[in-house]
């Protein structure tokens, strides 16, 4: 399935009309294939849009007028070169006029004050989105009920484990999460454009086969963006978290600080600070003490001293830590990190020492484009045309115009 393009069914992914498996091939073939993403983000924004109309229920004689026009009874002009031979014009000249319609009571109506509806006794007009919890160990809560087997979160509940429970969260059709011991998570939306979790305490292990950013993770520290993946976020006592992506790649944000995490990679968080700078888990116990320091440490003295020791021993595959540094330091700093990246992969032609002191997104850009490929290694957790792109369409699409924060 879903050996094409997947145009035709984005709304019915979008609308939760898919299987489990059909879902995730979906979704496979969206994040490798950039003109299907493209009608997918348009396809999203249109329903955002639909979102914020106001929710009326139409008056009667709109609907006569609708039955008019698709029996030609309408006063709206049509083509007068519909013929029988052509029907689908027909179709969108009918539809056309429907939307002028129903476009115009929708713009009258906004103008109207809300109707205020009756109070009553505990009388629910919808029925909230859910997702399933299925408990793993233990007596995991939703609130103060205790999860015996399964059970549905629900738009704003709380389900929290002690030392000895652990609960798995299937997140729509998108995929699943894992919650451990002595966690709270809080379900904050789920809808076709965005499913959003908060996790307050505790540790998750998400795996998400999802399109890029429809998947959400707030913390104290930043907020977790998947771009389909797997990984675990851990958030302590302080509101700090710890990011490690096994697959794909995860989009850590604060404001206008990001980085961009891919698989093998880990990320410190600070409540306050936002996200650090991102370094492979092999990297050295030097490195990551020096790196701590110049992420999370104010002082410009201590901070440019630690950078010393972090370049002294940074590898040619901590391209990716150096990259990212470019915009976190400044001045002379700055010019080291460029000197020490430039030694692992030098600039390509046209890149050049001033235009990267500078941060120019071009050439940050087309030097990333190259140092990319080192950052995934040998493909062992990037199938090589799959759920997260290739090396040379994928996932240079999803880092297009990121200018490291």
């Amino acid at each position: 399935m879903f050996s094409k393009h997947v145009t035709k069914d984005i709304s019915a992914y979008c609308h939760g009309e898919l299987s489990n498996e059909e879902s995730k091939q979906f979704a496979e073939h969206i994040i490798s294939c950039a003109k299907c993403r493209t009608k997918f983000e348009e396809v999203k924004l249109g329903i955002k849009l639909a979102e914020q109309l106001p929710k009326l229920s139409a008056p009667d004689h709109l609907w006569r007028e609708i039955e008019d026009v698709l029996d030609g009874k309408s006063d709206v002009p049509m083509s007068q070169h519909v013929t029988a031979r052509r029907p689908i014009l027909a179709f969108g000249a009918a539809a056309a006029a429907i939307f002028v319609v129903i476009s115009g009571y929708a713009l009258y109506y906004s103008k109207l004050p809300s109707p205020t509806l009756p109070a009553g006794p505990n009388v629910s007009l919808t029925v909230q989105p859910s997702w399933r919890v299925d408990r793993l160990d233990g007596m995991p809560r939703i609130g103060n009920q205790i999860i015996y087997d399964d059970a549905q979160l629900r738009m704003g509940q709380v389900l929290e484990t002690d030392d000895r429970s652990r609960a798995r969260i299937a997140v729509g059709s998108i995929g699943d999460v894992d919650i451990s011991e002595n966690t709270i998570v809080r379900l904050l939306a789920t809808e076709p454009t965005e499913h959003r979790l908060e996790l307050t305490r505790g540790k998750l292990s998400a795996r998400i086969w999802a399109p890029p950013r429809l998947f959400f993770v707030d913390t104290p520290s930043a907020v977790a963006a998947d771009m389909g993946c797997a990984y675990t976020l851990e958030v302590d006592e302080q509101g700090g978290s710890l990011l490690r992506v096994t697959s794909g790649w995860v989009a850590l944000q604060l404001k206008d600080r990001e980085s961009m995490v891919p698989a093998g990679a880990v990320c410190e968080t600070q409540k306050g600070i936002g996200p650090g700078t991102p370094y492979f888990d092999d990297s050295t116990q030097s490195f990551r003490e020096a790196l701590r320091v110049v992420d999370f440490t104010r002082d410009a003295y201590i901070r440019s001293e630690a950078l010393t020791s972090l370049l002294d021993a940074a590898r040619p595959r901590d391209t990716l830590t150096l990259w990212h540094l470019l915009a976190r330091v400044n001045g002379e700093d700055r010019g080291r990190v460029y000197d020490k990246l430039a030694g692992f992969a030098p600039p390509p032609s046209g890149v050049t020492r001033e235009g990267i002191l500078q941060l120019d997104q071009q050439m940050v850009a087309t030097w990333r484009s190259i140092l990319e490929i080192s950052w995934i290694g040998s493909g062992k957790n990037l199938s090589k045309k799959g759920a997260y792109g290739t090396v040379k369409g994928g996932l240079s699409q999803r880092l297009k115009g990121m200018t490291p924060k």
